[in-house]
């Protein structure tokens, strides 16, 4: 199985001593958002975990402690850096930072196993496409060399980015030509790949690949492991990726980004964080006399003659 560490919310940058925590000691528990009472526990150890999926926009809390998780599971890498300033993403560090820490984390694991998000990508009076294209441009020069691809996708318009953000300007088809195109042109010059995610529309004249962000085939490259020809499920419509198991929860990331699915808003996940307990095996407070516990189906995706199956039978 996959294990999915950000999701629901920015494990990486505000509950890093808990996620170090949970590696070491070797499981995890996470809350059903939909029904509170119902509590799966997942091991955390290399004999159940086919590989770690990490996302965030900051990897810097955790770059010191990463190589004691990258020397025991394969991993893989999203870091989301974005065009935009603290207007839309009040506690993200700025582009120059996040591109700094970007390096130090290729180095760390390697560019195969890191991929730059851009995504959301969306438009305001400030943020329109000319300025998209020209960020977007200066961040591909300097990234090219440290990642293995670049993966974007158009904001989905649900219901509350009317509240959170009403400066938005709705995309229209040929908005996201205009952006593909450029996108497209900018990464080739780059040698860069590039690829959508979860995003409707067929770009791939442009050089753009449609695929998921998290696929068994770039795993597997990424870490030199083979898996069995599993059909992609997909986390929600229009997705490519194989299933993975979350263990963050809502409403608990302080990045306070405007145009986030997983809060219903900032106030909230502050509110939140005065729960969170780095020693509790769950994210948010310690499980309840109350909580129905079962363990999590831990089903591994790996080829049976592959080295990480071995070891599982010895």
């Amino acid at each position: 199985m996959i294990i999915n560490t950000g999701g629901r919310t920015d494990t990486v940058q505000y509950y890093t001593k808990w996620l170090l925590k949970r590696f070491e000691e070797g499981y995890v528990y996470s809350r059903n958002p939909l029904f509170p009472n119902k509590v799966t526990r997942y091991e955390l150890t290399p004999d159940k975990v086919d590989c770690v999926q990490f996302c965030s926009k900051n990897y810097e809390p955790i770059l010191f402690d990463l190589p004691k998780i990258i020397s025991r599971f394969p991993t893989y890498f999203h870091y989301t850096i974005t065009a935009y300033g603290r207007d839309i993403e009040p506690r993200v560090p700025s582009i120059e930072k996040s591109m700094e820490t970007l390096k130090k984390l290729s180095a760390i694991v390697g560019k195969q196993r890191l991929s730059w998000r851009y995504d959301p990508v969306l438009l305001t009076e400030k943020y329109t496409i000319q300025s998209h294209t020209e960020t977007f441009e200066k961040m591909a020069a300097e990234l090219a060399p440290y990642v293995d691809r670049c993966i974007f996708s158009f904001v989905e318009m649900y219901k509350k980015l009317e509240t959170n953000m009403p400066e938005l300007i709705p995309l229209t088809d040929t908005d996201k030509d205009v952006l593909a195109r450029s996108f497209g042109e900018i990464a080739e010059k780059h040698g860069l790949y590039i690829q959508t995610c979860g995003t409707n529309g067929e770009y791939s004249q442009y050089g753009i690949h449609p695929s998921g962000c998290m696929t068994l085939e770039m795993v597997g490259k990424a870490n030199g492991i083979t898996f069995r020809n599993l059909k992609h499920k997909g986390m929600r419509q229009g997705c490519h990726c194989i299933e993975s198991r979350d263990i963050g929860a809502y409403d608990t990331c302080m990045n306070g980004c405007k145009y986030c699915y997983a809060n219903k808003n900032p106030e909230k996940a502050f509110g939140n964080y005065r729960y969170h307990d780095s020693d509790s095996p769950i994210l948010l407070g310690h499980l309840k006399e109350t909580d129905e516990v079962q363990q999590g189906l831990q089903k591994s995706f790996l080829n049976k003659g592959d080295v990480f199956t071995q070891q599982r039978l010895e």
